[in-house]
C-alpha cells in the first residue's frame, strides 16, 4: 500500500508542478491582448491577421523531455499529456493562442454513435505516427444498408463527472481551478463519415447514377446527427466554446456570443458557435455541393449563433453558394488549393478569410524559412482589406526537426505584424 500512496504522491507533485507553470504563464497580461485580437477579427473589425497551429506531429516533437509522462495513473497521465502539451506550445509555437487561468473538466458521456465503424485497410509510413492512408470496404451499397445507420443515444454519467472533478480540484484546484465544462464541440461532417462507409468512388459515382441514394443517405444522418444535438440541450450538456477553435479554424472569441440573453446555467445552441464540412466535395460543382451537402448541413448550422464552414476542400467557387444556405455564416476555410485571389475578391469583407498554409512546406528535404515569408506576405497582400487567419493544421511530419515548427510560428507571426490595421 505504501508503494501505491508513494506513486500517488508522485504523481500529484507531477501536476502540481505543471499547474503550476500554466497558472503562471496564464495571469501574463498578453493573453488580454490576444483574446482582444480574436474578437476583433471574429467580429469582422480591423486588427492584425491571427494566427494559429493544431493537429501536430507530436510524435516527432519531444525536446529533452518536455513531452515525456511522467505520471503513472491512467486519469493523472492524461491530465499530464494535455497540460505538457499546453506548455509546449506556449513555448515553441505559441503563435496567437490562449493559455485560460482554469483547467477544464468535460461531462462523462457515454454515445452509442452512428452505427458503423470504418472497415478499412491501412498503410503507415511511420508506425509512430497515427496518420495513416485508408482504403475502404463499403458498406453502404443500396438503400437498405441505410438502416445501419442508427441515432446515437447519449447517456450523461454524473457520478463518474464529479468524481473526476472532485479529483483534479484535489490535485491542483487550489493553485490553477478547475471548472466544469459542457460539450463544446460542435462540428458536423456528413460526407467525411458516408465515404469511410461507403467508399470514395463509390459514394462519388453514385451523386450521378444513384442521386436518391445519396440524398436518402443524408436524410438519414442527418436527422440522426439532429437528435444526437436535441439529445445534448436536453441533457443541458452544451457548453461555451468561445475558447475553443471554431469549425477547423481559430479561437472563437467574440463579443456576440453568447447573446446578452443567455442563461449560463441553460446554454443554448444560438448561444455557441459550430462547424461543417464536406471534404471530399472538393471534387464536386457548385450546383451539386450545395445540393447533396450544403442543404443538409444548414439544417444543423442554422440553429447556432455563429457557423464556420469547410476544411481542406477548395471554396473560392462556392461562396455564393454558402452565402445563401447559411445566414450566421461567420468563416469560410481557404484550403492550399483555392485560387487566392479569387476567393478573397468572393468574402471581401464578409466573412473571415481563414487561410490553410500547405503543411508541406515543413516536410520537404531541405526546410527553406526565407520561403515561408516570402509566401505569407504575398498572402496577405493579396488579402489586403480581407479579415484573415492563418491555421497552419494537418502537419503529418516535420522530418523530426522540431525547430522547423517553431521556426514557421516565428515567421508568422513576425509576417502577421507587418500587416496589423
Amino acid at each position: 500500500m505504501s508503494g501505491t500512496g508513494g506513486q500517488e504522491n508522485r504523481d500529484r507533485a507531477v501536476l502540481r508542478r505543471l499547474a503550476e507553470q500554466l497558472a503562471e504563464i496564464a495571469a501574463l497580461p498578453v493573453h488580454k491582448q490576444t483574446i482582444e485580437g480574436w474578437k476583433r477579427l471574429n467580429d469582422l473589425k480591423p486588427g492584425k491577421p491571427m494566427i494559429y497551429i493544431y493537429q501536430e506531429p507530436w510524435h516527432e516533437l519531444d525536446v529533452e523531455g518536455e513531452l515525456t509522462l511522467q505520471c503513472q495513473d491512467e486519469f493523472c497521465r492524461g491530465v499530464e499529456l494535455e497540460m505538457r502539451r499546453t506548455l509546449y506550445k506556449w513555448r515553441h509555437m505559441r503563435g496567437d493562442m490562449v493559455v485560460e487561468p482554469w483547467f477544464g473538466c468535460p461531462p462523462v458521456l457515454h454515445d452509442s454513435g452512428l452505427g458503423l465503424q470504418e472497415d478499412v485497410d491501412i498503410v503507415r509510413t511511420d508506425e509512430k505516427s497515427d496518420i495513416i492512408s485508408r482504403h475502404y470496404h463499403a458498406q453502404i451499397k443500396d438503400e437498405a444498408d441505410l438502416e445501419k445507420i442508427q441515432t446515437p443515444q447519449l447517456t450523461y454519467d454524473a457520478e463518474a463527472t464529479a468524481r473526476n472533478y472532485q479529483r483534479l480540484c484535489d490535485l491542483f484546484g487550489d493553485i490553477l481551478p478547475v471548472r466544469r465544462c459542457g460539450v463544446g464541440s460542435m462540428y458536423y461532417a456528413p460526407w467525411d463519415w458516408l465515404v469511410g462507409w461507403w467508399g470514395v468512388q463509390e459514394a462519388l459515382t453514385d451523386l450521378v447514377e444513384r442521386p436518391e441514394l445519396a440524398h436518402a443517405a443524408m436524410e438519414r444522418l442527418t436527422n440522426a446527427w439532429l437528435a444526437r444535438l436535441d439529445q445534448l440541450e436536453q441533457l443541458n450538456l452544451l457548453g461555451l466554446n468561445n475558447h475553443l477553435i471554431t469549425g477547423n479554424g481559430g479561437l472563437g472569441y467574440t463579443d456576440e456570443l453568447p447573446p446578452a440573453d443567455y442563461d449560463p446555467a441553460h446554454i443554448r445552441t444560438r448561444d455557441i458557435w459550430a462547424g461543417a464540412t464536406s471534404q471530399i466535395f472538393g471534387v464536386v460543382s457548385p450546383p451539386m455541393h450545395e445540393e447533396f451537402a450544403l442543404r443538409y448541413e444548414a439544417r444543423y448550422l442554422n440553429r447556432f449563433g455563429l457557423n464556420y464552414y469547410g476544411c481542406c476542400d477548395p471554396l473560392d467557387l462556392k461562396v455564393d453558394i454558402l452565402r445563401r444556405n447559411l445566414p450566421r455564416l461567420r468563416k469560410i476555410s481557404m484550403s492550399p488549393w483555392v485560387n487566392v485571389e479569387r476567393g478573397a475578391q468572393a468574402i471581401g469583407q464578409d466573412y473571415v478569410f481563414s487561410y490553410k498554409p500547405n503543411p508541406a512546406v515543413l516536410a520537404g528535404d531541405v526546410w527553406n524559412p526565407e520561403q515561408v515569408r516570402r509566401d505569407l506576405r504575398h498572402l496577405l497582400e493579396v488579402t489586403r482589406g480581407c479579415h484573415v487567419e492563418i491555421i497552419l493544421k494537418d502537419i503529418s511530419t516535420v522530418r523530426y526537426q522540431p525547430r522547423r515548427l517553431w521556426e514557421w510560428a516565428e515567421i508568422a507571426c513576425q509576417v502577421s505584424a507587418e500587416f496589423a490595421l
